[in-house]
């Protein structure tokens, strides 16, 4: 079995009859997420911007054998993304889970960023979460689950990603102010902050091998995540077991935050393995 499979170790039937809708599923981390939720029986509704990817990724689920449908949509246009909640009411019925997952990032300085970097990032990363859940409740007529993708950043960063690291952090103080308010509507609410995963956008970034197997090494579990990794999670936090853990932001990142000196991590590493 691929452990990069994101539905390798689907639980069968768990989100059966359950109305899945992933924000940027196209690709990557959230493609990854919707393949789980449709392995495991849920009706799952993907979107992006893009027709071409995300119409693909709803054909495949759907010759696995699941149920899915895309639905074009822009976060940083209100309009788009309440027809998109309402695309997916007139299909299926309802929402039963909302996975945030949308983003995008740049990279400059808080003194180099320009109102549009800022712009960019907010209205994509961070008000697109809050007006998905905002049409999303009312769409939630039994409760249900909203989970929202942050990042490691949000606890640790480094400089040169301004506002992406500061909107991060942000989100996990939305979660925290939807769970109180939405608990009482049998709604739960919870951060993933994933760190390093491998997908093709990251994969580019290394120089060469050597820096790839450095960043590795870096990890205490001695690998980069994987969109599996996240998907598996998503699709616990969404389920019956999880329904007391409402608030949370929970790390994703293969031990890397513990890690305060890459050097004597490495050293360590090569003396036991």
């Amino acid at each position: 079995m691929d452990p990069s499979d994101p539905t390798a170790n689907a639980v069968q039937n768990r989100h059966e009859n359950h109305v899945v809708v992933v924000t940027g599923s196209t690709r990557g981390i959230g493609e990854g997420v919707a393949r789980r939720f449709a392995a495991e029986g849920a009706s799952v509704v993907v979107t992006g911007r893009s027709r071409d990817p995300g119409e693909t990724v709803a054909a495949e689920i759907r010759d696995d054998g699941g149920e899915a449908t895309f639905v074009q949509a822009d976060m940083r246009d209100p309009a788009e993304i309440q027809a998109l909640v309402e695309h997916t009411v007139s299909e299926y019925g309802r929402v039963d889970v909302l996975v945030n997952n949308a983003g995008v990032q740049t990279e400059t300085t808080a003194e180099d960023a320009t109102l549009s970097d800022w712009e960019f990032v907010v209205e994509t990363d961070f008000r697109s979460f809050w007006l998905c859940a905002k049409h999303a409740v009312e769409a939630m007529p039994e409760g249900g689950t909203i989970l929202n993708t942050s990042s490691n950043h949000a606890f640790l960063t480094m400089p040169g990603l301004f506002p992406y690291n500061a909107v991060k952090a942000g989100i996990n103080g939305m979660t925290r102010a939807m769970a109180l308010e939405l608990g009482p509507r049998g709604i739960t609410v919870n951060t993933i902050n994933p760190g390093w995963v491998e997908i093709e956008r990251t994969r580019e970034e290394f120089a060469d091998e050597a820096e790839y197997e450095y960043t590795k090494d870096i990890h205490p579990v001695g690998r980069l995540g994987r969109p599996a990794d996240v998907a598996g999670l998503a699709a616990f936090l969404a389920s019956d077991d999880a329904t007391f853990l409402t608030g949370e932001s929970i790390l994703v990142d293969g031990g890397r935050t513990q890690v305060m000196q890459d050097e004597l991590y490495r050293e360590y590493r090569d003396r036991v393995e």
